[in-house]
């Protein structure tokens, strides 16, 4: 085995070496298997033909509410054969979308010219253009295509509106298919208590640094009124 390098200054003591050197076993164990779980996501075969939809969707201008346009979903691919959707917990008449829903977002809108270069990207919700688009001001999201699916089967067919009506978080990667598209791959956040969210906390690197700490994440929630962060406040 090569000795790790690196991970300790000078004047650790014997306890410490050895232990973080047995984590960095485990973290390379968990490295390899995050690899081949990726490999068998990306050998999945195509899956469902999905039907076009009556999506909605403002013009790129995030500053415009109109005109308000009808897409069918393969319109969303744009010049690629990909499309990844984020499913966002903004149902119709709520007054603000899910605020650990918005912090992914806001990660995702962070890096969402570097996907650009690879695939398509769109938030979609059940809530309507405007109230989307009001809460993409808000957060800042210039660029993102934000699309509504209310009044349509689209969150239902996902799995991203439950029976009862009720929406939950997650992302789906669709495959272009001619002028079809299909069914990729889909994950959501799980919300029991056993598994505390963990389904797509790889996709958000608040997770991930709040998992370096010694406190690791305890009982954090994200929350929609930050400091210093929404458009509009410049503290």
């Amino acid at each position: 085995m090569t000795r790790p390098e690196g991970l300790w200054p000078d004047g650790a003591d014997v306890a410490y070496q050895r232990a973080r050197t047995e984590l960095w076993l485990a973290e390379r164990d968990l490295r390899d298997a995050l690899e081949a779980v990726a490999a068998a996501r990306r050998a999945l075969p195509p899956g469902a033909s999905l039907p076009e939809y009556a999506l909605r969707e403002g013009p790129a201008d995030l500053g415009l509410d109109e005109p308000e346009e009808t897409r069918a979903l393969v319109d969303l691919f744009g010049d690629h054969g990909t499309l990844v959707v984020y499913h966002l917990m903004f149902e119709a008449g709520a007054a603000s979308a899910c605020p650990m829903c918005s912090m992914w977002v806001d990660g995702l809108h962070g890096v969402s010219h570097h996907l650009a270069r690879h695939t398509a990207f769109a938030v979609v919700a059940e809530a309507g253009t405007p109230e989307l688009r009001a809460w993409g001001r808000r957060r800042g999201w210039d660029g993102l295509r934000l699309v509504s699916a209310g009044g349509t089967s689209f969150g239902r067919d996902l799995g991203a509106v439950r029976p009862d009506g009720s929406t939950r978080p997650g992302v789906s990667v669709l495959l272009r298919d001619g002028d079809w598209v299909r069914h990729g791959y889909t994950v959501f956040a799980d919300w029991s208590d056993e598994d505390k969210e963990r389904g797509i906390d790889l996709l958000s690197p608040v997770w991930q640094v709040l998992d370096l700490l010694p406190g690791g994440r305890g009982d954090w929630y994200a929350a929609n009124d930050y400091a210093g962060r929404l458009r509009g406040d410049r503290r």
